[in-house]
């Protein structure tokens, strides 16, 4: 028996194309037939007779021999429940953050040294793999509606491409709206700040766009950065760019250098774009808020979580395949250690980082952050009811991981009013 270059499925699919027209044909076709089914599979001729003359075999399917999972779901259930306190990292930012939350899940459940070496020794990959139908559940698309303004742009550079900085200092500032439905009347904003280079991220609440409540908050920022500030980037809104916030800037050795986004441009300041939905959208929503203290005093915890215990990826470069884009990222790291490896730090707060850092706890902080955001929903101005007032104890209702509150069914039904009475108003 001869075989051609031919794989097994085609050559069944020839033998099955073939099989009833051979056997219904006359002795002379039937030579015919036969001499093209030899031709094109390469059969020996008693081998393709034989196949042609017994009843067509029937392809079994084919049997998949799966490996026993090498993680137990012991194991899973205390990943994800590390996943859901550090606020659903994504696999490769969780797998540089299990080292550093181990020491305080270890106290709150009793780990064998076999399930410890598996969490550690778990591939983001793997992770991905066995959290994925928790992600399908906390699913969600939620939008924002930034609004651009202009001053003083004679004065201020455009930046059009991205900041190639080696020293930290360089702020992406924006404002974030807390209007709700309604831009009517006054209401909160977060001045939202990410630095480019190390990840250091801090935001204070204001009331309104006035200028000096906006220098307030930046004076406040840069009191809480560990290193000196050095430059400021944001869009065309008047929030940012006026007389006051230049001044602030202009009145020390050192000028703060100040640089703009291009109008209706996103993507010129994509650092923060992104952290307004991480950091800002996806905890506290759409809702409308007037409370400057409690909304502050969940920023001052958040800080601390976020820039502590919670990695983040820096991109280095972008490689052009063809069509494809294909982005280089540096190994997952926390904000306080590349902090930590600068040289431009400030040595007096670097010095009081690692005391904060070892008697800050990370559970207790992400438990105070779940009582401290079921408290702000409770302050939450909605269009169909009025202003709650501060209540003396949390709602009763089940815990949740604060992080995914927004996600819920109550909030997406609120969402839905919202956009339809934007759409009556129309």
């Amino acid at each position: 028996m001869e075989r051609s270059g031919m794989g097994q499925q085609s050559q069944r699919e020839d033998l099955a194309s073939i099989y009833v027209r051979y056997r219904q044909s006359r002795r002379t076709e039937k030579q015919r037939i036969l001499d093209e089914f030899m031709r094109v599979c390469g059969y020996h001729r008693k081998y393709a007779i034989g196949l042609l003359n017994r009843p067509l075999p029937v392809p079994r399917p084919r049997r998949r021999v799966r490996r026993a999972p090498h993680y137990s779901e012991a194991v899973m259930d205390m990943l994800a429940q590390l996943w859901a306190v550090s606020g659903y990292l994504c696999a490769v930012r969780l797998k540089a953050a299990l080292p550093q939350w181990l020491p305080g899940l270890r106290r709150r459940i009793p780990l064998t040294s076999a399930q410890e070496r598996q969490l550690l020794a778990i591939s983001p990959r793997q992770v991905d793999r066995r959290l994925h139908t928790r992600k399908q559940r906390l699913k969600g698309t939620l939008y924002g509606t930034p609004r651009p303004g202009a001053l003083l742009k004679h004065l201020i550079p455009i930046k059009t491409d991205h900041w190639d900085v080696t020293h930290p200092g360089y702020l992406a500032i924006d404002l974030v709206s807390h209007s709700g439905a309604t831009a009517a009347g006054a209401f909160l904003y977060t001045l939202d700040c990410v630095d480019i280079q190390t990840g250091w991220v801090e935001r204070q609440a204001v009331r309104g766009k006035g200028q000096q409540g906006i220098v307030q908050a930046l004076t406040t920022i840069e009191r809480h950065l560990p290193f000196a500030l050095r430059g400021m980037d944001s869009d065309n809104g008047r929030a940012c760019i006026n007389d006051q916030v230049w001044a602030f800037g202009q009145r020390r050795s050192r000028p703060v250098q100040f640089t703009r986004s291009r109008p209706y441009k996103k993507d010129d300041n994509a650092h923060l774009e992104q952290k307004n939905w991480t950091h800002v959208r996806k905890l506290v929503g759409w809702e409308r808020y007037d409370s400057l203290a409690a909304l502050n005093a969940l920023y001052r915890d958040l800080r601390l979580l976020q820039n502590l215990f919670q990695p983040s990826m820096k991109l280095l470069r972008k490689v052009r395949l063809g069509s494809r884009l294909i982005r280089r990222y540096a190994a997952p790291q926390t904000p306080w250690a590349r902090v930590l490896a600068s040289p431009e730090a400030d040595a007096a707060k670097v010095t009081d980082l690692p005391r904060l850092l070892a008697r800050t706890d990370p559970f207790v902080l992400s438990a105070r952050l779940d009582v401290q955001l079921e408290q702000l929903w409770a302050l939450a101005r909605r269009a169909h009811q009025p202003r709650a007032s501060v209540p003396t104890k949390p709602r009763p209702r089940a815990v949740t991981p604060w992080r995914s509150w927004t996600f819920s069914a109550k909030v997406k039904q609120d969402r839905q009013e919202q956009r339809q009475q934007i759409a009556v108003r129309r």
